[in-house]
């Protein structure tokens, strides 16, 4: 049986819960969102077995690297060690999110364009819906064509929280040229 390392951090938006293997971190999900952990622990059992998970302290570091994180060192989570286990078009939009600069936001669209899929707006917010490792694939910096906040496995709070922490300013519903927001292309 596989042994994944497991721990819990207390954070500004709740209780994280992560999983690493080896030194690549696996999971991460809030503990408050009971269904989305059920679902991620199903979806790595699908992908490497059954395994057991063990109390570790910094599971590949990742620990470390949040509190940093939420400490201000807002670029802490960019260089860590993933294993996300996806479809192929899943791992092509994460590795796109991992190039979002910290700071700035894109839309669904804009990912789709950049991934040379316009139109797969959807898709490309269903890949979002099951990225396993949040906040290092940050999946909270894509937002809807006209600027607003649009789904977060977390809830649209934490989503507007970690973009405030991160200096973008962003609310719910006003076109993105009145909010501030760092649109690219």
């Amino acid at each position: 049986m596989k042994l994944l390392q497991l721990a819990k951090l207390d954070s500004p938006l709740g209780e994280l819960l992560l999983w690493a293997e080896d030194d690549a971190l696996v999971g991460l999900e809030f503990t408050d969102a009971v269904t989305r952990v059920g679902r991620l622990r199903a979806r790595l059992e699908q992908a490497m077995g059954p395994f057991e998970a063990v109390p570790a302290s910094d599971p590949a570091g990742a620990v470390n690297r949040l509190k940093r994180y939420f400490a201000g060192e807002l670029r802490a989570l960019e260089d860590q060690k993933v294993l996300t286990r996806g479809t192929a078009f899943e791992e092509r939009v994460w590795a796109a999110l991992r190039t979002i600069p910290t700071g700035e936001v894109r839309s669904y669209g804009q990912i789709a364009v950049a991934l040379g899929a316009p139109g797969a707006s959807r898709a490309i917010g269903a890949a979002n819906g099951r990225n396993p490792v949040a906040l290092f694939v940050p999946c909270h910096r894509v937002i809807a064509g006209d600027g607003s906040l649009h789904g977060y496995g977390g809830g649209l709070e934490r989503k507007r929280w970690l973009l405030h922490h991160e200096g973008v300013s962003a609310v719910t519903s006003p076109p993105s040229r009145q909010l501030g927001l760092k649109l690219q292309g």
